[in-house]
């Protein structure tokens, strides 16, 4: 059974955003294809996908190869969250369906019952959910694959530390999906950037690791 590139894709930029892959080491597709059980055609093709999202370059001799992002290149990436988290907000307050709000509502219950009992982890994996769910409902693929795409940039570059007041970050939250299920996009677009420039203070960039690649060892 053959494969999808997306889910090769997939794999491959976990690893990357894991460290797996380091910055700078080669992909060449016959690891990559042992690696992950494929062929190397779907392995060719997730190896283009990542090069158009910037995680994968292709050097002279050397082929492709994980990028090794800038400085200013991941304060990009912070700029951009500011600007299309908003945007997101705003829309999904004019496009969001019921689905949304409510899938929308229990992760603001469950973030601020966990905030109240202090459970970081557990929180972390909410405010990723929280923050996908929200761009899907903005109604716009191409707004959705790039948020993800920044979120995926991200976490790759920064660790991010636990909020201070994580029961008043998770206010925030709340007073989003109220915004959003009363349909006023300027509030739900103000309250976002709001939320999404105190969060950027928490990031710090996270220092290349020599990891070991496993990528290429042979069973």
């Amino acid at each position: 059974m053959r494969i999808p590139a997306h889910s090769v894709c997939t794999a491959i930029r976990d690893d990357i955003v894991a460290g797996v892959h380091e910055r700078g080491s080669r992909l060449t597709e016959e690891v990559l294809a042992r690696r992950y059980g494929v062929s190397r055609v779907p392995v060719r093709e997730a190896l283009r996908t990542l090069e158009a999202e910037g995680f994968v370059v292709t050097r002279r001799h050397a082929g492709a190869c994980v990028a090794e992002p800038t400085e200013r290149e991941a304060a990009d990436l912070l700029e951009m969250r500011r600007l299309l988290e908003p945007l997101g907000a705003a829309r999904a307050a004019q496009r969001r369906t019921e689905a949304h709000l409510k899938v929308l509502r229990g992760l603001v219950r469950l973030g601020q019952e966990r905030a109240r009992r202090g459970n970081s982890e557990d929180l972390r994996a909410l405010g990723g959910w929280f923050h996908e769910t929200l761009g899907q409902a903005a109604g716009s693929q191409s707004l959705t694959a790039m948020l993800t795409q920044v979120r995926h940039k991200i976490a790759w570059m920064y660790t991010v530390e636990a909020p201070a007041n994580p029961v008043e970050s998770w206010a925030e939250h709340g007073a989003i999906v109220d915004a959003v299920a009363r349909g006023d996009g300027d509030r739900a677009r103000s309250l976002t950037a709001l939320h999404a420039e105190r969060a950027a203070f928490a990031h710090r960039l996270r220092q290349p690791q020599h990891v070991v690649n496993t990528a290429g060892q042979r069973n």
